[in-house]
């Protein structure tokens, strides 16, 4: 499996930005997407974005397209997250995945999770 460590979270106003990053270690995971989900209190989790190591293709989900950026820095195996223009409706414990399936971009088709880091957007 891929061990998967989240950092970054915090309280930020309404309009501001956070980076999340998600460090990877363990075995090979080179060929496969890396993904960023949230789930809020009393909501389902759900796909933010993704990307893939080799070649850096990105897919974002609909609700956040335009403000945030998923990244990568192949050398330090950590995939970021740039969070910009913050709703209060982005407020949520934001998870980083591995082990994708190749399915679709639900939680059920990634193996592997990170603890996750809390996002609060103040209004």
């Amino acid at each position: 499996q891929v061990q998967l460590v989240e950092s970054g979270g915090g309280l930020v106003q309404a309009g501001g930005s956070l980076r999340l990053s998600c460090a990877a270690s363990g075995r090979t995971f080179r060929h496969y997407p890396m993904g960023w989900f949230r789930q809020a209190p009393g909501k389902e989790r759900e796909f933010v974005a993704a990307i893939y190591w080799s070649g850096g293709s990105t897919t974002y989900a609909d609700s956040i397209k335009g403000r945030f950026t998923i990244s990568r820095d192949n050398a330090k195996n950590t995939v970021y997250l740039q969070m910009n223009s913050l709703k209060p409706e982005d407020t949520a414990v934001y998870y980083c995945a591995a082990d994708y399936d190749g399915s679709s971009w639900v939680p059920s088709a990634f193996g592997s999770w990170g603890q996750g880091t809390q996002v609060t957007v103040s209004s």
